[in-house]
């Protein structure tokens, strides 16, 4: 390569030659289908993880997400394309480093932007020229300029002449396979025209579609609009259930008739609460941000009580339903839970409203179990610590007869709903799955 090219024409070269090697930081959810979509598209690629243990599954060539099958891993690791490490200093040898690592929230709801800043410390210290680095974890405007970019700059090299920096959300929805990253558009902005034009390129190499926007903080804008407009609607739903309910009108009935209509109407569905690693938490990113603005964000927070509010309205309906039906109190009642996931069809807890569920349960008296075919134990979560460990139970006319209620908190496809209907003396549907299914239940409430 001819040494008298700059910085940037460099890195453009290497991108697009596929020669840059990829440093991608965080091998969950969000960073290893990414790692694998950027080897497939014939990049080499280095996945750097601080959980040792994952590491050597990954060279192994097996894959913890259902999204990363082990057999997709397992060639890109035999064609060297893809190597896991826990040795960080091998970002010196990769020229584009994306950054794919948590943004939850503090006890107090605020922005916990420690992963983030730990990471891009790390990467301060190896850094060089002619790198770009990419931000992709969800955040408040501003970030990628005004928390990331002086980090990177305290040793001396400059952003926009020696590196590169530019945002890239993320856009993954678990258990959907109708999408993958590749096929998924990807909004990128860098931070200058000429990081902004390796990101477009970049990104072009890897996935089918780009957009690109004007800064970094329109792109961190973008992925908070997103998943705003979702727990806006959702809320919007979750508050016509309680309302409709207490007018004897099936909220299910009433979306199913709405979304006939071919304009202006997008139907969302009620449920249990909020839950995934997005919805429940990024519009606490533009609240608090918004307050160094003084301005109110009444309807975002609105809707995220409304939203909180519901596994404690859904255990409500569950209590009233024993006194009526079987004459018993919650305090004095077994109820199995189906459904630990946030959402079905996959194993991802994060921020589940079951979780909330069985504290809430649990805190009037009742116990507790859960079945749920995609999770066979409670992980170690930072809010609900206790529940850790324990396990899900069978699904079987015994075991269901030792419950009071059964309460649906996630509607999986792999469910023997026609067992529960059957033996149930209760049932709690909050996702509508037994009328959804046509299943004839012994005594049913929805919630």
């Amino acid at each position: 390569m001819d040494a008298s090219l700059s910085a940037y024409d460099r890195l453009l070269e290497r991108i697009s030659t596929r020669t840059a090697r990829v440093g991608v930081i965080g091998l969950g959810y969000v960073g290893l289908p990414l790692a694998i979509a950027v080897a497939r598209a014939g990049f080499p690629v280095s996945g750097f993880d601080i959980d040792a243990e994952k590491v050597a599954r990954l060279n192994g060539g097996h894959s913890y997400i259902e999204a990363v099958a082990s057999a997709a891993l397992a060639e890109k690791v035999a064609d060297g394309r893809f190597r896991a490490t826990a040795d960080f200093a091998e970002l010196a040898n990769c020229d584009v480093i994306i950054i794919c690592v948590p943004t939850p929230l503090t006890r107090h709801r605020e922005p916990d932007l420690s992963f983030i800043t730990n990471t891009v410390e790390v990467i301060a210290g190896n850094l060089r020229g002619g790198q770009l680095i990419a931000l992709e974890s969800t955040t408040y405007p501003g970030t990628t300029d005004g928390v990331m970019k002086p980090i990177l700059e305290k040793n001396g090299l400059r952003s926009g002449s020696d590196f590169f920096i530019g945002f890239s959300p993320e856009r993954e929805d678990p258990g959907n396979r109708n999408f993958e990253v590749a096929s998924i558009p990807k909004v990128v902005a860098g931070e200058g025209p000429e990081a902004a034009a390796l990101m477009q390129a970049f990104y072009q190499s890897v996935v089918k579609s780009v957009v690109p926007v004007s800064t970094t903080a329109t792109a961190e804008a973008v992925k908070l609009t997103e998943n705003i407009f979702r727990s806006v609607n959702i809320a919007l739903v979750n508050e016509l259930k309680v309302v409709f309910g207490a007018m004897g009108i099936d909220i299910w009935e009433v979306i199913e008739a709405a979304k006939s209509k071919p304009f202006g109407y997008m139907p969302f569905y009620p449920g249990p609460g909020l839950g995934g690693h997005c919805v429940p938490i990024d519009p606490f990113y533009l609240t608090w941000k918004a307050r160094e603005y003084e301005l109110p964000t009444r309807f975002i927070e609105l809707a995220a009580e409304i939203n909180t509010a519901m596994p404690r309205h859904v255990v409500d309906v569950l209590a009233r339903a024993l006194d009526f039906h079987t004459g018993k109190a919650l305090s004095r009642s077994r109820i199995l839970i189906i459904g630990l996931a946030y959402k079905k069809n996959v194993p991802d807890t994060r921020e589940s409203p079951s979780l909330r569920l069985i504290e809430l349960i649990e805190e009037r008296g009742g116990k507790t179990d859960f079945h749920d075919p995609h999770v066979s134990e409670i992980p170690a979560t930072r809010e609900h610590m206790a529940l850790k460990g324990r396990r899900s139970v069978e699904l079987s006319e015994n075991a269901l007869k030792r419950f009071d209620a059964v309460l649906v908190a996630t509607d999986h496809d792999d469910i023997d709903y026609r067992a529960i209907a059957d033996q149930a003396p209760l049932i709690v549907d909050t996702r509508n799955i037994f009328e959804r299914l046509g299943l004839e239940c012994r005594t049913l409430v929805k919630a």
